[in-house]
């Protein structure tokens, strides 16, 4: 049964076969703005890629909000002059500050319609050795499945030993991340409009059957100003129209969680190993997987059971961080 629902990628292809795919791999886009040690971190990793000597990269280095963030920022810009290790860097500095959302939004939208699909990457993400090629791989695999709206790389912290390979999930992500053109256009921040159209079971299964209410408390404080963020309308986009691709052993991860960035605090809640392996093993059925739905709202639950003292802290926290920060 197993076999009937696992294809077996062949990863030995023939010269001219493996030129052409070589030469049709995804560009990678990366968005930086001051984390200098965060950003060094990323990059190395994504040098030790399998394919990053063939890949083209793409690096958005968002403006300095404020004076205090100058220096900072162009540390950051100093630093990825100085990179290697690809077929072509690319580096677009911002004139102003467009803050993360819009920065991620404006740079997707022009890479991917450009090229058609993208590889998608913030300033703290580390990625195992076969992260590329899983991403471009999975790709080429799903490029005309309209139900895959995107890949990840990254899975929550889940028990995971009687998961396949792949599996799909009606769930969104962003760190470490791919997809297509022809999915991306589907994308809009209308918080609003979002917020009236979902129904109460709408809201129950984006939540995870309710394990959560973060997700859809995203959508309300983005409509009331509280927030500013893309990554929850891309997992709208997902929740609608199809699935995201997981694998068992996470590829990617975020190594940002230590109060260094706007919308995290300090946490080891998502900490996780990197596969060490190539995944070799992609789902042929494209229907979610109920046990790792179920596991990933278990794990959100988990989470959500937060003293209200170390709530309040983190909250203070990160209102004086976003002052400071960015």
């Amino acid at each position: 049964m197993q076999q009937e629902q696992y294809a077996d990628l062949y990863w030995d292809r023939e010269p001219a076969e493996k030129e052409k795919f070589i030469e049709q791999l995804a560009p990678i886009v990366l968005f930086t703005y001051n984390r200098l040690q965060h950003t060094k971190q990323t990059i190395e990793a994504l040098q030790n890629n399998v394919y990053a000597a063939d890949s083209e990269l793409f690096i958005y280095s968002d403006a300095p909000k404020t004076e205090n963030a100058i220096l900072d920022v162009q540390a950051v810009r100093d630093y990825l002059y100085s990179i290697n290790g690809f077929k072509n860097i690319t580096i677009i500095e911002r004139e102003e500050n467009c803050g993360l959302a819009k920065n991620i939004i404006d740079g997707v939208t022009s890479i991917v319609n450009k090229y058609g699909k993208i590889i998608v990457l913030e300033d703290d993400i580390v990625t195992s050795k076969y992260f590329l090629k899983y991403m471009n791989d999975a790709l080429k695999i799903y490029e005309t499945e309209s139900k895959v709206i995107m890949i990840n790389g990254y899975l929550y912290p889940i028990d995971n030993k009687d998961l396949p390979e792949t599996f799909f999930v009606k769930a969104g992500g962003c760190w470490g991340w791919a997809t297509w053109a022809d999915r991306w256009k589907h994308f809009s921040r209308e918080p609003q409009k979002i917020r009236d159209s979902f129904t109460d079971e709408d809201i129950y299964r984006f939540n995870f059957n309710g394990k959560t209410q973060d997700f859809f408390d995203q959508i309300i404080a983005n409509c009331d100003g509280r927030l500013y963020t893309w990554a929850i309308f891309w997992a709208v986009v997902i929740y609608r129209r199809g699935y995201s691709l997981f694998p068992a052993l996470p590829l990617s991860k975020n190594i940002g969680h230590d109060s260094s960035g706007v919308h995290c605090g300090t946490t080891n809640y998502y900490d996780v190993d990197l596969g060490v392996n190539k995944v070799k093993k992609f789902s042929v059925r494209i229907i979610e997987s109920n046990i790792a739905y179920i596991r990933i709202g278990e794990f959100m639950e988990k989470i959500s059971y937060v003293p209200l003292s170390r709530k309040i802290l983190h909250y203070i926290k990160k209102f004086i961080l976003s002052k400071i920060i960015k």
